[in-house]
């Protein structure tokens, strides 16, 4: 069972995502109204980079419904404007957009086929929204999609920066989920095309809380922040990347979104993209992680759930 500073420590988690919700609509971004549960399977496509990476949408599938379908386009730290602009290079592309997950983007954004769109920023999103227009170029897609179909929902996944940020992994997580992603990134949007909004999928959120229960002891084999990331060729930690059970993490988060859905009960032991079998949790550690994935969606009414939706 959870132990008390494990309980703390997600009561806290979820407390600061209330917090910040009730940030958003002082700031005067609109909160986009509850969404209803898909009542069959998503199609859905994945623009972004390596933070989505080909693993996650494959385990993203292997948790949704029996027909759920996916594509994507993908690069390394790719801006939503690389994605946009014809005579912009994406970062390995070759590599990342492998078949039959991919798909190019604009064809497949302008066709209409999809249920759910998930627009993917770049990090450093300082960066993004400073030197690459990053809330205009989101603009450019979710109008794409908007066009192609009024039925299509479109998501931003918020990600996360670097461990070793200097600034502070998890302050960075905390703070700008208001300041930057909602309120510069969205914002524009949100104000200008209220009608159908951009939804958020806190991938941040959702590694924050689970790697504050962690360090509390609340999650039986997970210890710290670091054991959701990967490792270099070399051994050392990389800051950036998640592991299999990071992207586990991820996985349901975009589960517990894009269906509305708890995530509890839900399939642990998946396979990577290329069929090998991915580092799972323990069946207990699973189900304290669905827990908190879930607690945190529900905590953002950003996400269409709204602050109490959804049942436990």
């Amino acid at each position: 069972m959870m132990g008390r500073r494990g309980f703390l420590a997600l009561a806290a988690a979820v407390s600061a995502l209330g917090l910040a919700a009730v940030a958003a609509r002082s700031r005067g971004v609109l909160v986009p109204p509850p969404l209803a549960p898909p009542e069959a399977a998503l199609k859905v496509f994945h623009l972004g980079h390596s933070l989505v990476g080909p693993d996650m949408p494959h385990m993203l599938a292997q948790l949704a419904p029996a027909g759920h379908g996916y594509n994507s386009q993908l690069g390394s730290g790719t801006s939503l404007r690389a994605h946009w602009e014809p005579g912009e290079d994406i970062l390995d592309f070759a590599a990342a957009n492998q078949p039959p997950a991919y798909r190019d983007a604009r064809q497949a954004v302008g066709s209409g086929e999809y249920d759910a769109v998930v627009l993917t920023e770049m990090v450093e999103l300082r960066d993004a929204l400073r030197y690459f227009d990053a809330a205009e170029y989101l603009g450019k897609w979710a109008g794409l999609a908007r066009e192609a179909s009024p039925d299509t929902r479109i998501y931003l996944y918020e990600t996360w920066h670097r461990l070793n940020d200097p600034e502070g992994w998890l302050d960075r997580i905390d703070g700008d989920l208001e300041n930057l992603w909602v309120n510069k990134l969205l914002g524009p949007d949100s104000r200008g095309k209220p009608q159908q909004p951009v939804y958020l999928i806190p991938g941040g959120q959702v590694l924050a809380a689970l790697a504050r229960a962690a360090e509390a002891g609340g999650i039986p084999g997970l210890a710290s922040r670091e054991s959701l990331f990967a490792r270099t060729s070399e051994g050392g930690l990389d800051t950036i990347h998640v592991n299999d059970l990071g992207a586990y993490a991820v996985a349901l988060t975009h589960y517990a979104v894009l269906y509305q859905r708890a995530p509890a009960g839900l399939r642990h032991e998946l396979t990577r993209a290329d069929g090998s079998p991915a580092q799972a949790f323990s069946a207990e550690a699973a189900a304290k992680v669905q827990q908190i994935v879930w607690d945190a969606v529900r905590a953002l009414p950003r996400t269409g759930l709204g602050a109490a939706g959804g049942p436990a």
